[in-house]
């Protein structure tokens, strides 16, 4: 069996290495479900037509994502998802790329009052509908402009949510004080997705009114027309400091299209240079995916694939000596952030020493992205002393960002969430705070231990281990915040709990492997549902996928000092299903973002995970 690992570990490493770009990065796709084609195909419809041959190629990739049923789902096992066909479906209408009587779009048409029409939607879909003048805003909008006055020490401040909300919320609690419209060439409308007579009638009503709505909105300039409050210029000023250069708000395109719309409605034209710039920024996330189509990423994921690639072909024993490392050295080292702008109300900068997601992102680091990019630079510092000067800057940052709760979370450090239950806006609490996650501690952990050699005996790594031993579930697995969901949390707890000296034999790890015997795949392998993600419980995938039994492989290969036959089962499994080239098995999405609404396919997941995983049974069992 070693010996077919290690061939296999070196076809892993030679089609990595040839994957590489110049400048010593690794760049795959981050895709996800329609909302940022769908989001991107209705406002260049509206505004700028200079783009539009743009619009029928991100909306061939909609029509070829279609289900049978007529829905749009965000994964395999997804019965159809109504916010994402909403989406789809009014992008498709919007574009003219398709007829409304065409089949696909009366199959979609169907599915859709099936599921209870456009009333059921996420408050998301119905918030870009009302941009497009599709969905009555509320009389009563649930996120009022007031919020972004209050301090900080009060319980409600705009400024105790988690940075990503800050980022999104500045220009949505604009757009919801003006309930701002845009004007469509198109006169295509929706009225026909609406299930009740209350929303057809107010439906009607928007559509009467709308064109003057949306005059008033165009007509008036911003002096004019609020003579602009201190919440108001409070709101621009956020959005327009955290424009990175590329353009975009923070990195994120579904940010950045709030922005868009938020600066139009205070007046800025759609040739002014911070929207036709952030236009041109959204472009600039346009992959072609591996099947051919055209797809707008939400934020490229260059910095998190090029650490995470970088480190797992170190693992499979290449030298740091390599002329490919030593571009992607540089290339991560250019990229550390050395302050991070500050949010209304806080310092202009803090010093950091984080990395954030994405190549563009200057503003926003975060502790997974920071350890990442860490474990591939850690055998860089004994050499050169501008990596070691850049790695002591990233491990005091991770220190600096650990709760008083002794775990980790992504962007925020104490961050709570006793007060989103006041919101009444669905999905709110997973994003609006960000607390201590399993995966993220795990895998922070995970770093301190093998890469910085501290134990169970060191304070702050006492404190993490206390915190993750608390978080188990009764069935021995742990919850993970940004992979699907149970696999991930457990695979970085059990890891994270080994590297810093809890021994094998310690009740939480046996509970954690007897768990993961436990819901093993009839083929041996194993595959999480997204499911998961929304009950808060483990739910199966209909299949196995590579990077779930890659994960669930390396919590065994961390426990197991031989290689037992559920560990040898699992390597043949990614062994054959390598050869399979295109299976289904390499497109399950495992990334997550927000429960039930936003998950991610990684193109490099299917290639970086299972490389690791042999490399660690390489070295663990060489000698067996």
């Amino acid at each position: 069996m070693l010996e077919k690992v290690e061939e296999e570990v070196s076809h892993y490493v030679t089609r990595i290495q040839s994957e590489q770009q110049h400048d010593g990065s690794w760049r795959y796709d981050f895709e996800t479900g329609p909302m940022t084609d769908s989001s991107m195909i209705m406002l260049l419809s509206a505004l700028f037509p200079d783009e539009k041959d743009l619009i029928p190629l991100l909306a061939r990739r909609l029509v070829n994502k279609q289900a049978a049923g007529g829905e749009w789902k965000q994964y395999d096992d997804d019965d159809g998802h109504l916010s994402s066909t909403i989406e789809a479906y009014t992008a498709l209408l919007l574009s003219g790329y398709v007829d409304r009587n065409a089949p696909l779009m009366k199959r979609a048409e169907d599915y859709i009052l099936r599921s209870g029409g456009v009333e059921k939607a996420h408050i998301s879909t119905k918030f870009m509908l009302a941009l497009h003048g599709l969905y009555p805003w509320p009389t009563f909008y649930p996120m009022p402009l007031f919020l972004i006055h209050l301090p900080k020490w009060v319980p409600l401040s705009f400024y105790r949510w988690s940075s990503y909300v800050r980022t999104h919320f500045a220009p949505i609690l604009v757009l919801g004080h003006f309930k701002f419209t845009l004007l469509h060439p198109s006169s295509a409308d929706i009225n026909h997705l609406y299930t009740t007579q209350k929303y057809r009638k107010l439906h009607r009503r928007l559509r009467w009114n709308r064109r003057d709505t949306i005059k008033k909105n165009q007509d008036l300039s911003a002096v004019n027309r609020i003579k602009p409050s201190r919440a108001i210029r409070m709101a621009e000023q956020m959005m327009l400091e955290h424009i990175e250069g590329d353009g975009t708000m923070y990195s994120y395109a579904s940010a950045t299209f709030f922005m868009i719309h938020a600066l139009l409605a205070i007046g800025y034209q759609p040739d002014s240079p911070a929207v036709s710039r952030a236009v041109k920024g959204l472009i600039s996330f346009v992959t072609q995916t591996e099947d051919g189509e055209l797809h707008v990423q939400n934020s490229p994921s260059t910095v998190w694939d090029t650490a995470l690639a970088s480190y797992a072909l170190q693992e499979a024993g290449l030298s740091t000596e390599d002329g490919g490392f030593q571009r992607a050295a540089a290339y991560l080292l250019s990229l550390q952030h050395h302050e991070k702008k500050g949010s209304i109300g806080d310092p202009p900068t803090h010093v950091t020493g984080g990395w954030g997601f994405s190549e563009s992102n200057t503003s926003n680091p975060d502790v997974d992205d920071t350890q990442a990019v860490l474990r591939a630079l850690t055998g860089f510092t004994h050499q050169y002393a501008e990596y070691y000067d850049a790695w002591r800057k990233g491990v005091r940052y991770l220190f600096r960002m650990q709760n008083d709760d002794g775990g980790w979370a992504a962007f925020e450090r104490n961050s709570t969430s006793l007060i989103t239950r006041l919101f009444s806006l669905e999905s709110f609490e997973d994003t609006a705070f960000d607390p201590s996650a399993a995966d993220v501690t795990g895998r922070t952990l995970e770093f301190l231990g093998s890469h910085v050699k501290l134990t169970v005996d060191h304070p702050r790594v006492q404190a993490g281990v206390h915190w993750l031993l608390k978080r188990q579930q009764p069935d021995g697995s742990w919850y993970g915040r940004w992979g699907v969901s149970y696999l991930y949390g457990t695979w970085a707890a059990v890891t994270g709990l080994r590297a810093v000296g809890i021994p094998a034999n310690h009740p939480a790890i046996q509970k954690a492997a007897d768990w993961l015997l436990r819901i093993r795949q009839p083929d041996g392998g194993w595959g999480e549902s997204c499911k998961s993600d929304v009950s808060k419980t483990y739910i199966p995938a209909p299949y196995s996928t590579v990077v779930h039994t890659a994960w669930a492989l390396d919590i065994l290969i961390a426990i197991h000092d031989q290689p037992v036959s559920a560990i040898n089962e699992a390597v043949s499994l990614l062994i054959e299903w390598n050869k399979e080239g295109g299976s289904r098995r390499v497109t399950y999405p495992t990334g997550a973002g927000l429960p039930g609404q936003f998950y991610i396919r990684y193109h490099s997941y299917p290639r970086i995970w299972p490389l690791l995983t042999l490399s660690h049974y390489v070295q663990k069992y060489k000698s067996c």
